[in-house]
């Protein structure tokens, strides 16, 4: 598979070498992040208006005192699909005062959840602890 060399396409590459299915849905999560906490539940308020299908989760990230929103949606994650959606949620973002902070894919999808929680694949952006 070929991809741009950027922070998206060496993510998509990275997926791939360690197995992961990229023609298929996964659950993607992209990160928006807010100083304000206003901010942060007003946008959240917002997703939750729109016909957006996908999970949402607010929480405080001690690390880079931010308040981070993700976004969980099931998507096939092809590049331009991925893009085009980061730039879609970083405009949303950007009305509350907030930004897109990269996206990542839970290693293990359906059917092992053992270490769903610890093992996350992010890219150059990503501000997560590893």
């Amino acid at each position: 598979m070929q991809f741009p060399d950027d922070d998206n396409g060496k993510m998509l590459v990275a997926m791939a070498e360690s197995g992961i299915d990229l023609s298929v849905a996964l659950d993607v999560d992209f990160f928006l992040i807010f100083d304000d906490q206003r901010d942060a539940e007003s946008a959240l308020e917002a997703l939750t208006q729109t016909d957006l299908k996908g999970e949402l989760e607010l929480n405080f990230s001690e690390e880079i005192e931010k308040w981070e929103l993700i976004v969980c949606l099931n998507m096939v994650p092809a590049y331009e699909t991925l893009v085009a959606k980061e730039i879609e949620l970083n405009d949303f973002a950007q009305e509350f005062d907030g930004m897109t902070d990269g996206w990542g894919v839970m290693q293990h999808q359906e059917g092992d959840d053992e270490f769903a929680d610890d093992d996350h694949e992010c890219d150059d952006n990503c501000s997560h602890s590893h």
